[in-house]
């Protein structure tokens, strides 16, 4: 099953750093060396099992954004799933990137009135941070109005921190075919093994895909904050020739344990009772790996499974 995704902006807006990080397993300092994307660069990445993510990177230098809305408008805009546009929220030429935005939505809005558009404000680290909240509601609302009659859902992004992974995150979420009925057999995970929050990770990019939650949190920003976390940790590994499997963090609040799910998955358990049985849990995620692979088939499928 694969699923087309432009992924759209002005060259130098950091479109390809922030795919080499999601998917290429690369490290923020190590993306200065990338070089700028000539044309059109397509990539197939799998993800949860038979979904792929058929991801076109389109360099933007102004000669290639030209042409894709004129010899290449049909190929580039059928058929498209998920409209990423990256805008560097430091452009000295908003209007010209805005003016590129609505051209890509015209096209879009033609070839797939269907598809899901996402705006990533990106590289806000280099915004003083008592101006990032305006900065960013200022450039949302401005694109909301432009996409009409399209609905746009906007993000601020850095490849510094967590904010990328919160994106990303939410994008492969919307593509998730039945996600609904994955959420609803991880809640009943939660409540079977009286779990605080049940966490699902994409095995590759560590990216969540599902949350199961039974204990308010204080802090809305932690599963992209452990994504960023668990990644770092599974690239020093691999740079030392070891395999991350599990890990248990413990103190005198809670105890989570991340082990490995289904083929395609992680999970996270977070539970108050820290003073669990480390045996005690992973006989309960053992317990349920093979009622999750079957709904993980099924999603690959694009079937539904009948309770």
């Amino acid at each position: 099953m694969k699923k087309k995704v432009l992924l759209m902006g002005k060259s130098g807006s950091g479109k390809t750093s922030m795919r080499s990080i999601i998917f290429a397993n690369y490290i923020a300092r190590d993306t200065r060396r990338l070089g700028a994307t000539i044309d059109v660069e397509h990539s197939h990445v799998r993800f949860l099992g038979n979904l792929v993510l058929n991801l076109w990177d389109c360099g933007g230098q102004e000669a290639f954004m030209e042409n894709y809305f004129a010899s290449q408008r049909d190929n580039i805009f059928s058929n498209v799933e998920v409209l990423i546009y990256v805008f560097d929220v430091e452009s000295h030429e908003l209007e010209k990137d805005m003016h590129y935005y609505q051209s890509c939505l015209e096209a879009i809005l033609q070839n797939s009135p269907q598809a899901k558009i996402f705006c990533l404000i990106h590289k806000m680290d280099l915004v003083q941070e008592e101006q990032r909240d305006l900065i960013f509601q200022t450039r949302r609302d401005d694109l909301k109005r432009l996409s009409k009659p399209l609905e746009s859902t906007c993000f601020r992004t850095s490849i510094w921190d967590e904010t990328l992974y919160k994106a990303w995150s939410s994008i492969v979420y919307s593509l998730i075919p039945n996600v609904r009925q994955l959420e609803n057999s991880l809640a009943e995970f939660a409540e079977i093994i009286d779990a605080d929050e049940v966490l699902l990770f994409e095995r590759a990019t560590f990216l969540v895909v599902s949350h199961a939650q039974r204990k308010a949190h204080k802090d809305p920003h932690r599963f992209e904050k452990v994504s960023n976390i668990i990644k770092q940790f599974k690239l020093s590994c691999s740079k030392l020739a070891a395999q991350f499997q599990s890990m248990e963090v413990r103190n005198s609040l809670f105890a989570a344990f991340i082990d490995i799910f289904t083929p395609n998955t992680y999970v996270m358990v977070i539970t108050s009772d820290h003073i669990l049985p480390s045996a005690a849990m992973l006989v309960n995620i053992k317990n349920a790996r093979k009622h999750f692979e079957v709904i993980e088939k099924m999603n690959s499928s694009g079937t539904r499974m009948l309770r």
